[in-house]
């Protein structure tokens, strides 16, 4: 009877390391892409704009310059769309 007992645990204790595992597994390759959004590589900036901040749509990234102005650029292409003076 004892030996029985022991395969059983011995079982169980297999199982539940695999399972451990599996679970890591799965937490690893699902929130893989989780750990920051996608940025562009390079953002080519007006002469003279120096970046105060950084955000970005579905479809497009903006950013805030040190003199007031708003930089909205195409996700796809990196063309500027739009500038904005703030006041």
């Amino acid at each position: 009877m004892v030996k029985y007992l022991r395969l059983l645990v011995t079982i169980l204790t297999a199982t539940m390391v695999i399972g451990f595992i599996v679970i890591v597994v799965l937490f690893v390759t699902k929130f893989s892409d989780a750990f920051g959004p996608k940025l562009p590589d390079v953002i080519t900036l007006p002469d003279g704009a120096k970046p105060l901040a950084f955000t970005q749509g579905s479809n497009w990234y903006a950013v805030v310059t040190k003199d007031d102005q708003v930089l909205i650029f195409d996700r796809k292409t990196g063309v500027l769309r739009q500038t904005l003076q703030i006041d």
